[in-house]
Formats: C-alpha cells, structure tokens, sequence
C-alpha cells in the first residue's frame, strides 16, 4: 500500500525519437552508456508512454468487458473475454500481421531470386561479360537482407509492445476483480490469483511474436509452391507435401499441449497454495515436527504437476524437432523425385529450392508448431482468466439476494449500504431515515455445502447514536452478523437496511507493509486535529512515542513487527479515523491490557463514538454494564436482546456469567510499566513472527542511532530486496554445472551432449553432401552424357582435380538417404533425452530448495517476507520447468548450427577464415554489452515486479477492512502506480533485446556483404555448388545469428532462476533432527518436566544484540509458571529458547538432559505449543488434529468432546474427514484456538507452553479451555504467557521479566507483598474490585498448595 516511487522520472526518449531512431533504436543509447558505466538503479527508470498506462488500458478493458458482459445476458450466451480482447487490440493485431505478410514475404522472395541470379552466374561462366550484373546483383541481395532485418525487427518490437500491453490490461481487471470477488469462493485461494498473473498472463509475452507467423505460414506456403513448381515442376508438390501432411499433426499436438497446459496450471495453484500456506505456518511445523508430512506433500503435489510438464515438454519437442528435419526431408524429396524423373540437378536448381524450403522452414516448422503450442497455451491461460472474471462478486449477490416486499429499494439500500444517500422506505419506521441499521429476519450460510445455518432468522433493530453490544460464545455467528451488514456474507432470507456511511475494524487486525501513520490514514487526507485525537483515544500516543521514527516507522508486512495489541489498537484507529456515521467494531478489546481496555472503550467508544450508532462484540463483560442494548446470540440465532440488568436477571446460561465480578486483567502488554532507558520497540522481534521492514530486521540496534532525519531513507529503501536480485548477471560455469548435475547421472548428460553434436555433423554432412552431389552432376555426370551423346572418347577434366574422388549417381542418392533418415532419428532420440535432462533436474532442484526452506532457521523466515519465498517456488520454478528448457534448445540447436555453417563457408573459401573469426570477434563483443545491459534490465524488471505480486498478497488479505471502507479505487491507484513502474523496466527490456538484435543483424550484413563480393571476386575456378553453399548458408546467418545471441543471453536470464532456487538449497540450516544413539533420551523421557536454564542468552543472530541476558531459573515438574511482562520483555523468546527457534547460547536443561545435545524432533516433539493465533491448515479435520495417524477415531472423538466440539465436527458433511479452509476459515477464531487445545490434548506431552491462547474467546470459552488445561495436563509443567492476570493467578509461580532478564520469580501470593515490586504494581493498575478479586484469588491458590507436588520433587 505503500508505493515509494512517485518521484520525478526522466522522460521517455521513445516519445521524442524520430523515425530514424525508431527505426534503428538509438533512443536507447543513453541508457546503453550508462549501464555500462554503472549498475542501472530503479532511478534510472523512465516514464511510461502515454499509451501504456496501467489505468488507461486496465479502464478501457474494463469498459469492453462490462459491455461483453451486457450483451451476454441479451443475448443469452456465456461471455468471452477473448472477444473483449479483440475488440481493443484486434486491430493492432490485423495490422501486424499484414505488415509482417507483405514485408516477410516480399522480402524473402525477392533474396532468393538474387540469390539465384548470382548462382546461375557461375554456373554460366560469363564473369567476364557480365561482372557488373552479377554485382548488382549482389546489391540487391544485401540491400533486401538489410530491409527485411529492419521490418522484421520492428515487427517484434511492436508484437513485444502490444504484449505488454495486454498482459497490463488484464492485471488490471484480473486485480480489481478480486477486490470484488464474494467472499465464500473459497476455492478462489491468494495462490491461484497469484498464479494468473504471473504465470498465466506472461503467455501474452510469449506469444504475440508468435501469432503473425502463424496467420501467414499457410499464405506463404502457397506462394512459395508457386515458385517451386516454377523450378522442379511436379517434384515441388512431393516437398511441399511434407510441410502440408505436418501441419494437421501440428495443430492436433498443439490441442493436446492445451489439455496439458490447463492441467499443470491447476496443479501448479495446488502446490503454490499448499507452499503458501506451510511458509505462513512453518513455525507451527517447525514445533510440531511436521517438517517430514509437508514435504512429502509437497513433493507428492509437484510429483502430479511434473507429470503433466514432461507430457508437454515431449510433444514440445517433437515439435521443435521438426524445425531441424522438415527442411532436409522437403529437399530430399524434391531432389529425389527430380532426379528419377530423369533430370540433372544444377547448383541454382538446388540452392533456390533449399532458399525457398527455408523460407518455409522459417513460417511452418519453426514458427508455425512453436506458435501453435504457444497460442494453445495462451487460449488455455485466457479462458481461466475468462473463468475467473465471471466468479460471482460482492454486489452482485446482494442486489439478488433480497425477499421482501419493497424488494427494489431494499435491495438499493443493501447494495448501496455505505453511501449516505438518504433514499427513505415508506414501510420502515420514521428510524430508516436516520443512521440506523434494521436486519429483518436474515438467515445466511458461508457456503451452499454447510448443513447448518450460520445465522438464522435475525431481527435487530440498531438505533441511531447508540452502542449495541453483541456478545456469545465461540461460533455463535457475532461476526458473522457483522459481515452480512458488511455484505460480505450472502443472505439465504431477509434483508439488511444500512443508512449511512460505515467504517469497521476487523477482529483479526490486518496492516500493510508501510507507516503507523498511513496505515491509520488509508488514503485519507490528513486531519492533524482528528489524527491526533484518534491517536489519543486509541492509546497510540505512548507507543508512537517509543517507535524509533514516531508513526513513520514501517510496521512490516501484516503488521509483524508490532505487539498483537498495537497491532489490534492501529487497526482500531483507522476504523475511528474515518469520518462515518456507524461503526462496526470487532472485538477490538480483547488484545489490549486493562488499563488500555478501559481507556479504549471510555474514552473512543463511549466518549469520542457517543453521537454514533456503533456496534461493538465483545468477550470483555466487565464494559456492558452501562450499556441499554445487549444483543446475546447462539448457535446463530438472537437468544436475546435487553439492558445489561434485565439480562443479569434472566435464567439464561451465557448470561449467569455476568454476575461474575472477573474482570479480564491484563498484563501491560503495550504500555510501560516503569519508563525503560531506552525504547524497547523491537526488542520484542517475536520469534514466532516474520520481520519483514528494514526496521524490524535491524530491530535491535542502538536506537540512539536513528533520527527523525533518516525515516525516508528507511521509507524508501530496501536492500532485502536487491540482496534477493543481485545475483543477476553472474550465471557462470557452476549454476550450468548445477542445473545439469541435477538432470541426472554424468553420463546421461554427456550422452546428450554427444548426441547433440552428432546431430549437427549429419546435418553439416547433409549441407556438404548434397554440394558434392551437385559438382558431381556438372562436372561428372553432365559430361558423361553429353560425350555418350556425342560418342566422344571421355577427355581428361581439368576440374576433377578439385573432385579427388567420385561416386556413381545412384550411390550420391542412397547416401543423401541415409542422412536424412539419420537427421529424423538422432533428432527424435536427442529430443527425448533432452526432455528426461530437463524434467529431472527440474524436479530435483525444486525437492533440494523444498528441503533447505523446511529446515532453515526461523531467523531466514524473520528476515524474508513469505511473498519472496513463495516466487522462488511460483515464478522460478515456472521459468525453470516451461521457459528455460525450450531457450537452452534453442541455444545449443543454433550454436551448433552456426558453428557448421562458420566451417562450412572457411571450407567452401579459406580466404574466409580470416573474416569469419573478425566479424565472431565482433559479435562476441556485442553479446557481451548486450549481456551486461540486458541482465541489468531484467533485474529491476524483477525488482519492480515484486511489489505488485505483494500489493496484491496484502489487498486479498484484508479485503474485507479494504471494502468496507471502500478503498477499492486506493488501492486501484496503488496497484496502477506498480504496474507502470514494473511496465517501465520492461518495456526498455524488450526494447534492448530488440535493439541488440537489429545491431548484430547489421552486423550479419557486412558479414554476408564479405561473403558474397569474397566469392565474386576470387572464385572464378570455385564450383557454382560451393558458391551456392555459401552465400545461402551465410544468408541463413541473418536473424539466426542474432536471434542466438539473444536466446544466449536470455538463457543467462533464465539461468537467474536457477541461481535464485540454488541459493534457497543452501540456507543457513537448523542442527540435527535426531541424535546419535549414544545421545538419545529414553523414550518416556522427559518423566518429570524440571526446566533449568543456566547462564543463558538468545539472540536471533550473530551480531545482533541478546534478546534474553543471563537467566538462571529452575521451573520444577509439575509446576504452573505465568510469564508476565511488557512488550518486548522477552516473554515469546523465552519460549522459543526452549523449542531452539533462534541462537540459543548457555545451557537448559529438561529433566537431566541437556536440550542442544539432542536432535530438534526429540526435543520438540516432547513439547507441546499453543500459539495465540490458531494455526491450521487446509485438508481433513483429522489431519490438522492427528497427522501421522497416530489416534483412533474413538480417541479423537473422546478429545473433541472434551473441548465441547464434538457436535460441531459431527454435523459436518463427512466428519473427521470433513476439509479444513485455508487457515481454517471455516471455523471462527475459537473454534480454532479449541481445535488447536484438542491436537494439545491429544499429544498429551509432559510439558506445554501456552501463549495466552484465550485472547479471543468468550468467557464461557474461556473457562472451558482454563479447566481442560487444569484437569487434563495436572501432572504436567505449565509455561504460559499471560496477556490477562486472572489467566495466571493461580500459578504456583510468577515469571517477571523485563528487557530480557528476569526480574522477579516467585509465587504472585509473595511477590504481591513487595510494593514496589513488577507485579505488584501490574495488579494495582486494575481496578479496585477486580484487585481485591485477583488478591483473593492468590491467597487461597497459596493455602491450597498441592503437598504432593512437593513429595514429586
């Protein structure tokens, strides 16, 4: 949300470029020069063209599809976005392709007649009478090669162009209907969105170039029959056959490789939301031991997916396969055919069709299969865009979704719900026209699957400027209730009337990677008044005033570098900053502190929020006292609604709670209780939580060390980010080395490589072949008939001299035979075993990265955000398994090939050597300017791409705080302002790829322009076939040669990927995961549970300061310990010291056992870990709650039942084996912390840690979960974090730490006796009867020790 580049680019030169430097690319010098000089920076970026915005495209193309959209329903048919498509670009298309039609066939026709010409002449002997034709000849060759090198580079760059510009269009609408999509498409994950526009949209990129070949391959087949038949006659239609008879193979593999392509693409969103989802909760895997189970997955899922990949690559390269023998197999047809028809082939004869077979080789065997596959693919990638355009959205279900009698205006009023626009309802009470919300019997479910209704015949009736509070237990559909006033929850039955303009905070906060202060901002102007007010009723002003940057500081992706209370009041501020005139409020109050709690819902609910109709939910029933309306939900249903007296007085079971005087006291969790030397902002650095910012990585510096001054800088850089891309441009031997070792056994490789090389040598002996052939018809057997028609004696030919052997006729075709039959087969074999080298190293790279990221350090994790891992294993692994194979082929195809032309043309002159090595020289030198600037391009291409993949991530992740405050077109803005600058870096690499090429075609003219006047000067005694050999095998050069050394550099490119994914198989990894057997622990152990830490430090790496400072406690078995403290105290990283999640320095030890001498799955599967934000994952409910299958159904079913969820699993479709949501969305918040507390139960390990896992529940909840803990783990050491005091008071001990130490550790009975001690004044700040409840509560837990527990001891 946070675009740092809106500052001042430099213009555009394309914009004010001539033809001249259009033409020959020019433009790009500048830039050119200045890559070499130094490293091209995001700064060097130029603007956009006017054309290429990102708003302009994405809103014309929203535009036709919203018409597309109309005219379906008229007429009745299913919408297609291709037609849309076309209708904003078709004409572009039309006209590049009637470009490319004149230009390339014009062109190619007008070079072989020359070539011809020069050809005939040496055949003829008239170089003396007629040089000078022969040389204008020669002009008129290199000046239709430079033409057809012009046009046919300006057909790519404006192919490349309009690519572009598609792929940015349909981001657009791809992005803005995701904002709009309604919400239960669970199936609709972040992966498969981000799969569309990375993978998916790409296939604009590359195929466009493709697309004209193919419209015009058909055409210029029957044009060049044409000519054919004017050279050989009726052997023309036998080669020509051959092209023919492939096309329909063609298109039925190209059909078949659009099948697959659909294929792969759904198993690839599979495994990239599977990936997605183990890289969000890989420390929950970490401390489960989980590693093994998620990579099998993993491995399991890419297994399907790679199977689908080598069918593909298969018919891909069989494809490709018919570029090499297509050609060879027409010619030797024709000839063939020629020859038994009784004619003698003549050097002109062969070289023009050979010209004419390559002009067709070109159109249909390279171009034609390649485009075919490619406009396959691109069908397959438009029609699941197609697909996903025409998920059902938002609005559009709440406009159908009304049944009331007044169904038009209540269905404006619902579909309108936030825009103030006053329409009255005559049926509704004189209320409706006031800032009011009326729900009239509304029944509503997530899904069509779901048995039960989520909530289920509501009315309620919101009065304007009052607080209603709606309270329940876990999953009685509270927010539920909010989402449909939000309509992000479709009604079954009923409607919703919302008059005014609505503003929400979620019950999970969600912030963006960006400021404190834009986050509370979100696109609002500011209002220093407002702002500083809100800070203050939302108790910020301490916080921000502890933030090294004030509210500059970067929060980090999702907020990570906060406490989850800051976290929860930021998220409340951006709620109360907006001006509306009703507030839904989530739960805001159950993260924060007492004190904080009081303040927050005197001060900004009752107080700032008094004029405004607000609901609030609420677990906290110490604030419902002096609230009039009370709504008590259940199981989805209202069981009532009154004053919080007549409730209290009512016989209902929920609300005998109220009578309790339990306020839920918590510990200062992000306020100071004792002002600290020094902020202590990211001290904290969570080790259950990723640092994303540059500020939280660098958390613990010397906050002395920044100043107010720096906050921009740190705003807007991030050497993350360019540590992540630096590795462009340094593909050297051992990324080739590494991809091809992971292909397969050496000696599968060097048999490729082999089989490669004797590819080309028959295809050179093939080319050679056939010119001997040739000398041999002039000179030999043209002469012998012509003496046996003379009956001549046979003379001695002077030029056998230069035909050191002869063969007959009949053996010149057999072996021509051979030859080609050998091409098809050594082809067909090279291609299979390329696909087996491809597809293995593929897969084997991805397992070895998929390892490495599953036992790196959590430190890895705290410092990348899960968006740059995820590309490794979205974008990287695409380009590795479907992009770089097919440019790898390309390379070695074309540099063997132009290394046999190189040989050929120094054999068929030797006076060519010489400038042959000068102009490879030449080339090389280019290449490596071109590699230089190219790689630099394509690394800020990479740079600038990852903002858009993360805008993207964070806009699905709070979509619904996004559209409740209607900031769609923001963030629309927001994603434009990325998309131009990632449109930027890209449009100058197209260009300098295509620039490049023009320059080494310029330089394949003056090689040919040697060639030819080298052969016309000193080649008068040369063979006409050798001649001809030459100059056609040169020719071949131009585009070939250029296209090479782009495809070389690309591979380089593509190689980055490689590079990428090898550096992730090599992170910094965690110690063993089991010990020597000498060193392993008894299988029952640890049988006590004594915790002993001695001398102990952590910090999170080496050079960081320590986080925890020279403890020395011991927890004895059996024993209850709270750990209390403020933010950043040290309390999250004692517990991860325990599970080894960061550099744990010291010794603890657990029942005699020294933890770092063990292995991490002996060690931590004897822990079990409640986190405070539940963790589960997509599958079985079984699997989230048993994952090795380890429990019985019964034994599951009992757990259930003690966690009072045993009806709730049972009325699901199918049970245990019913599917989980991703992250479990289809169970509330409590549901989840309860199914968390059940896989708990289950492991049943003598010690468990507790982060404060009741935060979010109600109090009956809350109970429940506080006495399963005491009843079923009483035999157990109990470590638990507390954010509430009452959640604690009945420890045996009080763990107090304080800036990483431990300040005070006793039983709260004794440490409440000290005044001035850290606990005592923690109790004191609550209020008067909840202090003396807590004293209560401390002094008969203190009379009540357990005697027993000491004898243990």
């Amino acid at each position: 949300m946070d675009a740092n580049n809106k500052e001042e680019r430099p213009i555009n030169p394309r914009s004010k470029a001539n033809i001249f430097e259009i033409i020959t690319f020019s433009w790009i010098l500048k830039l050119v020069r200045k890559g070499l000089k130094k490293e091209l920076d995001v700064i060097d970026l130029y603007t956009i063209l006017d054309e290429d915005s990102s708003a302009l495209l994405g809103s014309k193309l929203k535009t036709l599809w919203s018409k597309e959209l109309g005219n379906s329903i008229k007429q009745n048919k299913k919408p297609s976005f291709l037609k849309a498509l076309f209708q904003m670009f078709g004409s572009k298309l039309i006209i590049h392709g009637i470009y490319l039609a004149i230009t390339d066939m014009v062109f190619s026709i007008i070079q072989t007649i020359f070539v011809g010409k020069i050809i005939s002449h040496f055949e003829l002997k008239n170089t003396k009478n007629q040089f000078h034709l022969v040389v204008y000849y020669a002009v008129g060759l290199i000046i239709t090669c430079s033409l057809k090198a012009f046009s046919s580079n300006s057909y790519n760059m404006m192919s490349s162009h309009l690519a572009m510009k598609m792929r940015v269009a349909t981001c657009d609408l791809v992005y803005n209907k995701a904002l709009r999509l309604k919400p239960n498409s669970l199936e609709t994950t972040t992966g498969r969105i981000i799969n569309l526009m990375s993978n998916d949209v790409i296939r604009f990129d590359l195929t466009l170039v493709y697309l004209g070949y193919v419209f015009i391959g058909p055409m210029e087949t029957i044009i060049v029959t044409y000519f054919l038949w004017k050279e050989v006659g009726v052997a023309s239609i036998l080669g020509v056959a051959t092209f023919i008879i492939f096309i329909p193979l063609q298109v039925w593999l190209g059909s078949i490789v659009s099948n697959y392509r659909l294929k792969t693409a759904n198993r690839t969103d599979a495994r990239v939301s599977l990936m997605n989802e183990i890289i969000t909760g890989i420390q929950v895997i970490k401390m489960y031991t989980w590693e093994h189970f998620f990579t099998k997955l993993i491995e399991f899922s890419r297994k399907k997916e790679i199977n689908q990949i080598t069918k593909t690559a298969y018919i891909k390269s069989t494809l490709l396969s018919f570029s090499v023998f297509n050609t060879r197999l027409a010619l030797f047809l024709s000839i063939f055919l020629y020859v038994i028809l009784g004619n003698y082939i003549t050097a002109s004869k062969v070289f023009i069709i050979t010209s004419y077979y390559n002009i067709l080789r070109v159109s249909m065997a390279v171009t034609f299969p390649v485009g075919m596959g490619l406009i396959a693919e691109l069908l397959v990638s438009i029609k699941r865009i197609e697909d996903f355009l025409l998920r059902e959205e938002k609005d559009e279900q709440s406009i159908l979704q009304m049944k009331t009698k007044n169904g038009y205006e209540k269905s404006r009023y619902n579909a309108d719900s936030t825009v103030p626009n006053n329409i009255s309802n005559q049926d509704e009470t004189e209320q409706s026209s006031d800032f009011s919300i009326v729900i009239s019997n509304v029944t509503a479910k997530w899904t069509d699957t779901q048995t039960d209704n989520t909530i289920e015949n509501i009315n309620l009736t919101v009065k304007p400027g009052h607080l209603t509070a709606i309270i329940g237990p876990v999953g009685a559909g509270k927010s539920s209730l909010i989402h449909a006033i939000l309509r992000e929850l479709s009604l079954s039955e009923g409607s919703i009337l919302v008059h005014g303009v609505v503003s929400y905070a979620s019950q999970q906060p969600w912030l963006f990677a960006g400021s404190v202060q834009r986050n509370i901002l979100f696109g609002l102007p500011m209002d220093k008044k407002r702002y500083n007010k809100v800070l203050e009723v939302c108790a910020l002003k301490t916080d921000i005033e502890q933030f090294p940057y004030g509210d500059r500081t970067i929060v980090g992706e999702r907020g990570i570098s906060l406490s989850g209370g800051q976290r929860a009041r930021i998220n409340l501020a951006r709620a109360i900053y907006k001006e509306a005139d009703i507030y839904l409020l989530d739960d805001p109050l159950s993260a924060v502190d007492t004190h904080v709690g009081k303040h927050l819902f005197s001060k900004c609910i009752k107080e700032y929020l008094k004029e405004k109709t607000c609901i609030l939910i609420t677990h906290q029933l110490q604030y419902l006292t002096n609230i009039e309306q009370i709504v008590l939900m259940e199981n989805g249903k209202k069981i009532a609604e009154d004053s919080y007296k007549n409730l209290q007085e009512s016989e209902l079971n929920f609300t005998k709670m109220f009578g309790s005087p339990i306020e839920t006291t918590m510990t200062s969790d992000n306020e100071s209780i004792t002002k600290s030397t020094r902020p202590n902002f990211r001290s904290q650095n969570s080790i259950y939580t990723r640092q994303l910012s540059v500020l939280s990585v660098t958390s613990t510096a010397e906050e002395n060390n920044y100043n107010d001054v720096q906050v921009e800088v740190v705003e807007v850089v991030e050497p993350k980010e360019v540590a992540e891309t630096s590795a462009y441009g340094n593909s050297g031997f051992s990324i080739y080395s590494s991809y091809f070792s992971a292909g397969g056994h050496n000696c599968k490789i060097l048999l490729f490589l082999l089989i490669c090389i004797f590819t080309q040598v028959l295809s050179s002996s093939g080319d050679y072949w056939i010119t001997y052939w040739i000398n041999l018809e002039e000179h030999v057997f043209l002469s012998n008939l012509q003496n046996k028609n003379n009956n001549s004696p046979l003379p001695s030919n002077p030029s056998n001299t230069l035909i050191p052997w002869t063969v007959s006729r009949k053996t010149c075709i057999i072996v021509f035979t051979v030859i080609t039959l050998s091409i098809i087969i050594s082809t067909l074999v090279r291609s299979a075993l390329f696909v087996s080298v491809c597809t293995t190293s593929s897969t084997n790279l991805h397992h070895r990265m998929l390892k490495s990221i599953i036992r790196a350090t959590m430190n890895f994790f705290n410092k990348n955000p899960s968006g740059r891992i995820l590309n490794r294993f979205s974008k990287d692994i695409g380009s590795i398994d479907e992009m770089l194979p097919f440019v790898l082929m390309d390379v070695i195809q074309i540099g063997l090939f132009v290394i046999g032309i190189l040989i050929i043309v120094g054999i068929t002159n030797p006076y060519l050597i010489l400038p042959t090595l000068i102009i490879v020289f030449i080339f090389f030198k280019i290449r490596n300017v071109y590699k230089t600037i190219s790689q630099s391009i394509k690394r800020l291409e990479g740079v600038t791409r990852s903002p858009v993949f993360t805008h993207l991530n964070a806009s699905l992740q709070g979509i619904t705080t996004i559209r409740a405050f209607e900031a769609e077109q923001i963030l629309s803005t927001e994603f434009f302002i990325h998309q131009d600058l990632h449109s930027s870096a890209w449009y100058l690499f197209i260009s300098s790829n295509r620039a490049f090429g023009f320059w080494l075609d310029l330089t394949c003219l003056i090689y040919i322009s040697i060639v030819t006047f080298c052969l016309l000067l000193i080649s008068n005694d040369t063979y006409s076939g050798n001649i001809g050999l030459a100059i056609t095998q040169s020719i071949g050069l131009i585009g070939l040669f250029q296209w090479g050394m782009r495809r070389s550099v690309e591979l380089d490119n593509q190689m980055a990927s490689v590079e990428r994914v090898v550096e992730y198989t090599a992170l910094p990894q965690e110690p063993a995961l089991e010990s020597p057997q000498y060193k392993k622990p008894p299988k029952k152990w640890p049988d006590k549970g004594r915790i002993t830490f001695n001398n102990f430090f952590l910090r999170y790496d080496i050079g960081m300061p320590y986080v925890l400072s020279n403890l020395n406690i011991t927890i004895e078995p059996m024993e209850k310990i709270g750990i209390v403290g403020r933010t950043g105290a040290g309390k999250s990283s004692l517990i991860g010291a325990l599970f080894r999640l960061a550099l744990n320095e010291g010794n603890i030890t657990i029942d005699n056992f020294e933890i770092h001498e063990l292995g991490l799955h002996e060690l931590r599967s004897k822990l079990t870990f409640i986190p405070q934000e539940p963790v589960l994952f997509s599958g079985t409910i079984r699997n989230n709650l048993d994952l090795y299958d380890e429990y019985s159904d019964h034994e599951i079913w009992s757990v259930l039942n003690e966690v009072e969820l045993k009806d709730v699993v049972d009325d699901l479709p199918n049970g245990l084996n019913s599917k989980m949501s991703d992250g479990g969305s289809n169970f509330s918040v409590g549901q989840r912390q309860l199914l968390c507390l059940a896989r708990a139960i289950l492991k049943n390990n003598k010690i468990l840690v507790l982060d404060e896992v009741t935060a979010n529940v109600d109090h009956r909840t809350d109970a429940l979960i506080q006495n399963t803990i005491k009843n079923k783990f009483r035999m157990c050491t109990v470590l638990t974090i507390a954010h509430r005091l009452n959640t604690v008071m009945d420890s045996d001990k009080i763990l107090v730490m304080d800036g990483g130490t431990v300040v005070e550790f006793d039983h709260p009975f004794r440490l409440l006796k000290n005044p001035n001690g850290y606990f005592y004044k923690m109790v004191k700040q609550s209020d008067y009867n909840t202090a003396r409840l807590l004293y209560k509560t401390v002094a008969e837990n203190y009379k009540n020790i357990d005697i027993r527990r000491i004898k243990h001891q």
